[in-house]
Formats: structure tokens, sequence, C-alpha cells
């Protein structure tokens, strides 16, 4: 009986056990995550705008046939012309004075001829500043100057490639919704290329695609607008109301994005949760676009079934505007075909213009990689800068915490640190005026905004703004044009045409389009600010600790900060003073310390950080062991 009675025990105990487990094994599979592929840490990001960033070939350059829209409120008068790329930003040309409207008024018709041979004459600049991932703007066919709104997702713009009439004629002999009919245009060709040189210098390329709406010459939504209900594609978008044959007056109605005519919605189904703008919501999108998008992923992806050949991911633009189901679908079948993709959203505004996305829910392993981080920017601006905001050290540092420690620490790594881009005032700009980020930031919004050249003392604080931005966790981003040393207001005067040094500009106006007498700046290359950028590039790429180490605060205090980076035996500490005085800073360790910024070796324990400066100390081994830089 005894015998009898110690087996059932260990038989229940044993089953007690086994019971115990399993919930724990759930709860280990329960918290498995996706994570960002592993190169998405080391890069070091540079945005490209194609149409103004360098024209290598004036045969292409746009024409108003492929500029026009029918939402369109202008379209090019007869004698439009492309614009000189050396132009001062703010003379108009003569073609404007016919179109009755100021300055931006008839900036929208502007164009330089950017296209992608531009990009491929100027891949040795780009090594040699030390770029690793492009990310474009986007470059699908569409006759507007930013390309969100869509003639087609599966083709490169006409005007970016070799022969844009031809390719207007490859483009109508498919059947757009059957992939099997689907060809390769000369710019799509032309762009495959490109990919194919930036994958042999070791640069990554990723897209820009807005999966949210389109634009009206997309092809399925002119079908809906002319035969209404009786569409194939009635189901795609968001429609009011459509229009009754039997009365005089069109009822026909859609929703837009941001109520835009320009850029109609792709319908969103199965909503599971209220779809609240600036929050995520639970829903979809219409099932055939859905598998439309899904075609045009693979094909960018891996083209012919090559992956080699595609590209390395997509960034998504207005990724809040679109429910968490599409997105997780959606990320399933990009994965499936290359797992290495990488996929960065833009979540930004949840109330403009004072609070930022939480881009936690977004940032789980099932959506994104990750974010176009402005939500790190904003206080650095506010730190960094002279601004109406203006923080203290311990306020920023609680700032960055805040964000830091709501996501995995990978995912932190894998950011996008942006701080300007197209659709911001250039970095020097936004820091050059003291107003709210992004708010009123254009002279037709506030005239006392400047426009033209910064100061000395702008230039500096920008600096070590890029100090830390540079060695921090998360991979920096850079907004072509910035590291030439451009300045301008927010969009569109932020996508100037790139100050290439072979060129010579005409002054720009300082006082942008102002009445009164004008006053002039200088424009171009700034060779010192292109360095600056240069070495702090080399320096991340040459210590893996500003990748992957940990960070920690050493001091908050007013506006004395510092912080340490470490992995392992590696340390590197990045001290800044943005105060009046000089500050003397004490190295916790008996060790040997280098500033890498001037390659000079720290004697004694102790540092004196000038007002407005800044050091980048890596150290190199005990004293008298000096490392070499």
């Amino acid at each position: 009986m005894r015998s009898i009675t110690v087996f059932l025990f260990i038989l229940f105990s044993f089953v007690f056990v086994m019971c115990e487990q399993k919930p724990e094994k759930k709860k280990e599979i329960k918290i498995l995550r996706e994570q960002p592929p592993s190169w998405a840490k080391d890069a070091i990001w540079y945005q490209i705008f194609v149409e103004r960033f360098n024209n290598g070939d004036r045969a292409n350059d746009p024409r108003p046939e492929n500029m026009y829209a029918a939402s369109n409120y202008r379209h090019p008068p007869a004698d439009w012309a492309i614009t000189p790329w050396t132009q001062n930003w703010y003379k108009q040309e003569d073609w404007t004075k016919n179109l009755n409207t100021d300055f931006y008024g008839g900036l929208g018709l502007r164009r330089y001829g950017g296209d992608l041979q531009g990009v491929l004459g100027k891949l040795d600049y780009l090594q040699e500043l030390g770029v690793t991932a492009i990310y474009f703007n986007p470059l699908n066919d569409a006759p507007s100057l930013h390309k969100y709104d869509a003639r087609n997702y599966r083709h490169i713009d006409v005007n970016f490639g070799p022969d844009p009439q031809g390719d207007n004629q490859i483009i109508a002999s498919e059947i757009p919704d059957d992939p099997a009919t689907w060809k390769w245009t000369a710019a799509d060709k032309l762009f495959l290329k490109l990919v194919d040189e930036l994958h042999k210098r070791g640069m990554r390329v990723i897209l820009d695609y807005s999966w949210n709406h389109t634009g009206v010459e997309f092809w399925a939504w002119k079908d809906l607008v002319k035969n209404q209900e009786k569409s194939k594609y009635k189901d795609w978008y968001a429609i009011k109301t459509f229009d009754d044959p039997e009365t005089e007056e069109n009822e026909f109605a859609y929703h837009g994005w941001l109520d835009l005519q320009s850029l109609p919605e792709i319908k969103k189904v199965n909503l599971k949760t209220k779809r609240v703008m600036g929050h995520p919501y639970e829903g979809d999108i219409n099932k055939g676009a859905k598998q439309h998008i899904y075609e045009v992923t693979k094909r960018w992806l891996a083209p012919q079934g090559d992956v080699s050949k595609g590209i390395d991911g997509f960034r998504l633009d207005v990724a809040d505007h679109i429910g968490l189901i599409f997105w997780r679908d959606w990320r399933k079948f990009v994965k499936s075909v290359n797992p290495e993709a990488y996929l960065v959203g833009e979540i930004w505004w949840e109330k403009w213009p004072d609070k930022l996305m939480n881009p936690a829910p977004y940032l789980k392993g099932d959506v994104f990689d990750a974010v176009m981080f402005y939500q790190v920017y904003r206080p650095a601006r506010s730190f960094f800068g002279l601004t109406d905001d203006e923080i203290d050290a311990g306020q920023f540092k609680d700032s960055l915490e805040f964000q830091w420690n709501r996501l995995q620490k990978e995912t932190v790594k894998a950011m996008m640190n942006t701080a300007a881009t197209h659709d911001s005032p250039r970095l020097l700009t936004s820091f050059a005026n003291p107003t709210k980020y992004k708010y009123h930031a254009k002279p037709n919004e506030n005239p006392d905004y400047l426009t033209g050249k910064p100061g000395e003392e702008t230039y500096q604080r920008v600096k070590l703004y890029l100090i830390h931005q540079f060695t921090i966790p998360g991979a920096p981003h850079i907004w072509n044009g910035d590291e030439m040393g451009m300045w301008g207001a927010d969009d569109p005067d932020c996508r100037k045409p790139l100050w290439w040094p072979e060129f010579d500009f005409e002054p720009e106006y300082r006082n942008n389009f102002q009445p009164g007498e004008k006053e002039f700046d200088e424009v171009g290359f700034n060779r010192e600010h292109f360095e600056f950028y240069k070495k702090l590039i080399r320096i991340r790429k040459e210590n893996p600790v500003l990748m992957d180490g940990d960070l920690n605060f050493l001091a908050a205090d007013k506006k004395w900060l510092v912080y340490e980076r470490v992995l392992g035996d590696e340390q590197i500490i990045v001290v800044f003073n943005l105060g009046k005085k000089t500050r003397t800073f004490s190295f916790p360790q008996a060790s040997s310390y280098l500033n890498l910024l001037d390659g000079n070796a720290v004697e004694g324990s102790q540092i004196r950080v000038q007002p407005l400066g800044a050091g980048v100390f890596r150290r190199v081994g005990s004293k008298g062991k000096m490392g070499v830089f």
C-alpha cells in the first residue's frame, strides 16, 4: 500500500510539475517578438528627394503633359519651362506672371529635372560622405512634385528615367490589375541598375510609399470616376455618394486624405476599434487594393523573383491612417519575401502642433521595425537650440529616457533618428528660429521667420546636436543637403535643389519674397560643414559601442550633460556644455582617454569644456598605454 502511495505521489507530482510548466511555456511563446534586421542599427541614413537631388539627364526633363492631374487647380501655362538649377530660390519665373498667384501658389509647378541618372552620378559623393543606407522619397509614377499622388504604384516615374514617352506607351499597354501583363520600363530598369550599384557599394535601399491613398490619375480611380457604381473598383475607395445619372447635378463625393480631393483614400474596412486621427486602430483596407499592394511590394522586393536585386525595405507614409490589421498582414507578407527587409513608419502627430504620437503600439515586433524618431529630435532641439520651449539637461534626460524606456532595446537601436526631412524646416533653419517646432515655420505664416543664412552660434549649436545624434542609440538620418550647409524653411522651402560644389548659385533674397529693399545671402556648398558630418560618420563607424553599447547618464545639470556608451571593455564618454561658463569634467576611471573630435589625448584626469563646447572621449587603456586615433 505504501509503495502504491509513493507511486501515486510521484505520478501526481510529475503531472503537477508538467501542468506548472505549460503556462511557463505559453508565457515564453507569448513574449517572442520579431526583431528588426541586424543591419538597421549600423545604418547611416541619407534621404534623397530625387527631383531636387541632381539633374543627370536633361533629355528626360519633365514636360507639362506628365504633370497633368484632373484635380490640379492650376496647370502649367503655355510658356512654362524648367527652372535653372542655380536660380535664386525666391525669384519667380516669367511664366508665373500669368498665374495670378503669390510665390507659393506657383511653386507646385516648378521643376528642376532631378532624376535617377543624377543619383548614379553622385554615388562617389555618397560613399565619400560615409552613407550606408538610402531612403528615397516616392519614385512611383505620379504627376506632382511630391509623388504621393500615384498614377500607379508599379512603375518608377517616367521623368526619372531616360525615355518618358516610351515608358508611357509601355504602361498603356498593360492591364493594371494583372501582374502577368506588367513590363519593365526604361525608368524601372534604370532604378534596378541603381539598386545594384548601391548594393555593390554596401548601401541598402528603401522606397517610400503611401498605401493610404492614390492620386486622381491612378488607373483604378479613373475607372471608378468614369463608371461610378458599375466600376469593378467601386469598393477600393471611400465613396460617400455616387453620381445619379438621372439628375443634372454631379453628386459624386468621396473622402480624400485630410479632405484633400487630389488624394482619394483607399477604403478602410473591418474596423474593430474607433478610427481617431493620431492614434492606432484595429482595421484593414479593401481586399482588392490590398492584393494589388502585395503584388507591387513583391515586384520591388524581388524583381523577377530575385531578392538580391530588390530593395531592402519600405518607409510608410502617414502610417497611422491605416489600421493595424493591414499592417500586421502586410509585414508578414514582406518578411516572407525578404526576412531582412526593414520597415519604418511615419508616426508623427497625435495633436498638432503640441503632442507627438506614442510609437510603442507600432513597435511590438508585429508591425514596423522602426519609426522616424521625431520624438527624440524635438526635445533635443529644445535643449541644444535657443527656443521658446527651452529645456534643461534634466528635462532632456527625462524626455529621452521616457521615449527609449517604452521600447525594446533592439528596437531603439534600429530607429531612424530623424531631425529634418522633406516635411520640415532644414536643420540649420529649425535651430535658427526660436518658434515652436514646425509651427508657423514659413514666411507666409510668419513674416519674421528667418529663412536666410543663420548666424555663427546657430552653426555651433547644430554641430553640438549632431554630435549627440551620432552618439546615441539609433541610426542617424541625414536629409539630403543638410550636410552641405543648406538652409530653408518648412515645406516647400526645404526642397531647394542641392548646392553641389561644381555650381555657382545666384545669391538668395535674405528676406525671401517679402516686400522692401532686398538683402542677399551668398549660396553654395559649405565644405567645413560637410567635413564635420564626415568626421562624425567615421567616428560612429569606427566605434561599435556607439551602435550596440548601453547608454548611461553621468550628469544632467542645467545646461551640462554627460553620458557614456558602454559595450564590454569599450567606453565612450560624451560631454556637452550648453552654458555660459567653462565647466570641468572629472573622468570616472583612472584610464587614458582620447578626444575623438580632435584626436588629442587627454592630459590628466580632468578636462575643461568651454561654453557651447563638447567632447567625445574614448577610453584607450590604463595611463601610459595610449591608443592611436
